[in-house]
């Protein structure tokens, strides 16, 4: 092995692409023996091909084209892939991605330390599990960890971020030395499948994996990180562009397979909608069911399949009667269906004059404010204690609807339900927008980060408001914008858990309490609605007490892995498009 390149040698190498002929004649010049045979490296999801290890167009073609099912494969350093293209241009794609270099002699170390989680290798069934999890989450292929090459033959690395205080997986990369790999001349090295838990509210983890994989391989001894990165992924390109990567002239060819198919076709109907309707028209087009764009901002689309044709606004569909949908909309309403189905609610009544709602709040002590009509938890004030609160509460729930209801309070967490075709499909407690301490960073700051990380994981649906709610649980928790949160330490910044106020999801459907199950297909026949969202305040999931908050008529689908949520309500709409078992 050489040793590690200079900064100099290093620039005179750094324009040349690579290519079968240049690596035979830097394998030459180094003395070592000339590759023998193509270099194919198997990561668990699919194999990485080497391009510049394969001598000749036909033989990487052939090697794509062998490919197994469920797998992706990919075929790097292809100098001239018009020639591999010509090959087999109904099999094979150019992908879409920026190959990227860091050299370490341009890396500089972190100024800024990020706390709260430790990095490791992935080792245990557990691990892959919990990787496998993460992936799923991110829309990733999973891993097979008994197909992975051996790492001493070469093989990949996995590593994992780990929250310190939950254990959780939070983060995970997969790292290639290329020296192991195939006895690189330059002693290069790779990094692939970063991704970070969409929900996770520690700062930096994708930072700190891309760093711990540079210094690990700096370590080593080798002298440059590879990645690639789709053209548009702004938001890790910039990330790469602050660790001082910079573009590499190679390119990657894959083949076309289901996998494969929006980087080969092109962005679908799909991609004009957000995630709530994108995950039903995705498992659509899966089926072979045909897809009309109506109005992807509102999110309606039509699916025709076999005569039958339905109409949706995201999960809301001609299936929904309009008095089912009232019955939702209207909370007041829902109440009394509910309450005259006999389950759980709170203590209700619309917003009076200033004496009626003192009695109300005398009576109750604490009291939650809505707007009568309204969703996505705005205008929703929780856990009020004043009457100064209260009146404070009503104004602000007035810009989203003019009557006002009043609720009684209840402890507890927060339980959404998914019903669909009368059968539970999928349940998670909500979780109210979170930041944790760094002992530098104002509040403030610490919002807007996790602001931008839940915008950019759920392509801009969730957001943290700076708004007047948002102050009042900062001040009830004896901070403001401008304090600085110890490090480690965890602060909920809204009360209400709504995901488009940042809050975030954790699956409990295989724990959810046989009471909950039976109250939640009760209320969904109560209202006779065929998809409905319910709310209830639980004090845990597994256990049978619950309190109803409301229905849900158009409730979102996505973020709710590794339930197939879309997937039955496909079924409800087509039944016949049902695959065969």
């Amino acid at each position: 092995m050489k040793p590690h390149a200079t900064a100099i040698n290093q620039r005179l190498i750094r324009g040349q692409t690579p290519s079968y002929e240049r690596l035979q004649a830097r394998l030459a010049e180094d003395g070592s023996a000339l590759a023998a045979d193509p270099i194919a490296v198997h990561c668990g999801w699919g194999r990485l091909l080497i391009g510049h290890t394969f001598p000749d167009p036909a033989s990487l073609a052939q090697e794509l084209l062998n490919e197994q099912p469920g797998e992706r494969d990919i075929a790097l350093y292809v100098a001239a892939p018009q020639q591999i293209l010509g090959l087999e241009p109904t099999q094979l794609f150019l992908d879409p991605s920026d190959t990227l270099r860091l050299w370490f002699s341009d890396y500089r170390q972190a100024t800024r330390v990020f706390r709260g989680f430790r990095i490791r290798r992935a080792q245990s069934e557990a691990d892959w599990q919990a990787i496998n999890q993460l992936y799923s989450a991110r829309g990733m292929l999973p891993i097979d960890a008994t197909l992975l090459t051996p790492h001493h033959q070469g093989g990949p690395v996995y590593w994992l971020a780990e929250d310190e205080d939950s254990g959780a997986v939070i983060g995970s990369v997969m790292g290639l030395n290329h020296h192991k790999a195939f006895n690189d001349p330059e002693n290069g090295s790779s990094l692939w499948c970063l991704a970070v838990d969409p929900q996770c509210s520690r700062p930096g983890v994708g930072e700190v994996l891309v760093r711990h994989l540079v210094e690990h391989f700096m370590s080593r001894g080798l002298s440059y990180l590879d990645l690639s990165v789709l053209h548009d992924n702004r938001q890790a390109k910039s990330l790469y562009a602050k660790l001082g990567f910079r573009n590499l002239s190679t390119f990657a060819i894959k083949r076309k397979n289901g996998i494969n198919q929006p980087l080969f076709l092109g962005p679908g109907p799909e991609a004009q909608f957000n995630p709530y309707a994108r995950i039903i028209v995705e498992e659509a087009h899966r089926r072979g069911i045909d897809v009309q764009v109506d109005d992807a901002d509102a999110g309606l689309f039509t699916l025709s399949h076999g005569g039958r044709r339905v109409r949706c606004r995201e999960s809301l569909s001609d299936l929904t009667s309009a008095i089912s949908m009232s019955l939702c909309q209207d909370k007041s309403l829902t109440h009394k269906v509910l309450k005259g189905a006999g389950l759980n609610l709170p203590s209700q009544q619309l917003a009076g004059n200033a004496d009626d709602n003192l009695a109300f709040l005398d009576e109750h002590q604490r009291l939650v404010v809505k707007p009568l009509d309204g969703e996505q938890g705005q205008g929703v004030a929780v856990d009020l204690q004043s009457i100064e609160e209260v009146q404070q509460a009503i104004e602000a729930a007035k810009q989203f609807d003019s009557r006002v209801l009043l609720e009684s309070f209840h402890e507890g967490l927060d339980l959404r339900i998914v019903v669909i075709g009368f059968e539970v499909v999928a349940a998670a407690i909500r979780k109210p927008a979170e930041v944790v301490g760094d002992g530098q960073h104002s509040i403030g700051a610490l919002i807007e980060a996790q602001s931008r990380r839940r915008q950019a994981a759920t392509s801009g649906e969730s957001k943290i408001p700076l708004d007047h709610e948002t102050q009042r649980t900062l001040h009830a928790a004896g901070y403001d914008y401008s304090s600085i949160l110890p490090a480690g330490e965890h602060l909920f910044v809204r009360r209400t858990a709504n995901l488009h106020t940042g809050g975030m999801l954790e699956d409990v459907t295989a724990i959810l309490h046989p009471t909950l199950v039976d109250a939640a297909v009760r209320a969904a026949r109560a209202l006779d609605i065929p998809m409905v969202g319910l709310d209830l305040m639980v004090p845990a999931a597994d256990q049978p007490e619950y309190v109803f908050i409301e229905a849900n008529e158009r409730a979102g689908l996505a973020n709710h892995e590794p339930q197939p949520t879309a997937e039955r309500f496909v079924d409800l709409l087509f039944p016949h498009s049902q695959p065969a078992i």
